[in-house]
């Protein structure tokens, strides 16, 4: 998720955890830990294959936050000695804070290597777009009622857990809305008889009213639109090529196979004047996607490896226009 999110995320776990004890130490702190794990951004790795694909990786594990919770709490401590009594507290705040940024990032497309290093894989159910307003501004305002109302009453305390109680409750409605958008693109490839390899669902920008999907089959991908106010079921699916061949002589180059595993085969392979690129289908809207990659170049006329470059694609917003004017005109035709 976003910064702000995972900010206000950890000060209202934070506050919920210590706050009647430590007072607003305790929802600075739990901010400061709740953006702590996402500073391996600023780590370069020697490319950008690397840099994407290891992000959230041994800095979002349970086990390696378990390990820097001591750590964090004693330095703590050091800086407010006067909070020493409520060591246990911090040890379990701090811990809880890490915890809830790393579960949430898996609620992302993008993938969270939780179990670093026992397992690698990442874990990704992607029910939540990376920015969710109707996710984040329940604990900013229960964080800033805290901050604001605690001194004379426990009402702020009480708004603060409303605010997690809340965004929680909204988190939980986006995996029941996955499974039912999930089912009714199944459901429909089915009855449109489309043959295909795996289905990819995932909230369109912003909101979880509106879900896309991405469906992968032999010569490229399908991607839909579904709103949970369509009535009638219907899905259009509009395909598009992946020119995969384009891979052959670089298959097992390191940066092209790191790709594959990373995107779960979510990918797809063009060519941009001599320049082959991959695309993580995953996290974009078709054709501006966050992550493209260039791995090769078409020479004489066989691919060769190149040093992987990151594409800027172009962020047309415009395209976000029809997708929340769809929302809207279902929503009122009910």
């Amino acid at each position: 998720m976003d910064s702000l999110t995972q900010f206000v995320l950890g000060a209202a776990v934070g506050e919920a955890v210590l706050g009647r004890k430590a007072g607003n130490k305790a929802v600075l702190w739990g901010g400061i830990a709740g953006t702590l794990p996402d500073m391996d951004v600023f780590i370069p790795l020697g490319d950008v294959v690397k840099d994407f694909t290891y992000h959230r990786s041994a800095s979002h594990s349970l086990f390696v936050l378990a390990i820097l919770t001591p750590v964090m709490v004693w330095l703590i401590n050091k800086i407010h000695p006067a909070s020493r009594e409520y060591k246990g507290r911090w040890m379990l705040m701090i811990y809880l804070v890490f915890t809830t940024h790393v579960l949430l990032d898996s609620f992302t497309a993008y993938g969270t290597q939780i179990f670093w290093p026992i397992s690698t894989m990442p874990v990704s159910w992607s029910t939540i777009f990376i920015i969710d307003p109707l996710y984040t501004l329940p604990l900013l305002v229960g964080v800033i009622a805290a901050l604001v109302m605690t001194r004379e009453s426990s009402r702020g305390h009480l708004l603060n857990r409303f605010g997690l109680i809340a965004s929680s409750t909204y988190l939980a409605w986006t995996v029941f809305a996955k499974v039912i958008v999930e089912q009714q693109v199944i459901d429909e490839l089915a009855a449109q008889k489309i043959d295909y390899q795996r289905v990819f669902t995932i909230p369109a920008p912003f909101n979880s009213l509106l879900w896309r999907a991405v469906v992968i089959d032999e010569a490229g991908y399908y991607e839909a639109y579904y709103s949970v106010f369509d009535s009638d079921g219907q899905i259009r699916f509009r395909h598009y090529t992946s020119q995969h061949e384009l891979l052959n002589g670089i298959e097992d180059y390191w940066p092209v196979k790191r790709l594959q595993w990373f995107s779960r085969g979510f990918y797809s392979v063009s060519l941009r004047q001599t320049d082959i690129v991959i695309s993580d289908l995953r996290m974009g809207v078709e054709p501006n996607y966050a992550f493209q990659f260039k791995v090769g170049e078409l020479s004489n006329p066989h691919a060769k490896p190149v040093p992987p470059q990151q594409i800027t694609s172009i962020r047309d917003l415009s395209i976000l226009r029809p997708m929340w004017r769809r929302i809207w005109d279902q929503a009122v035709n009910l």
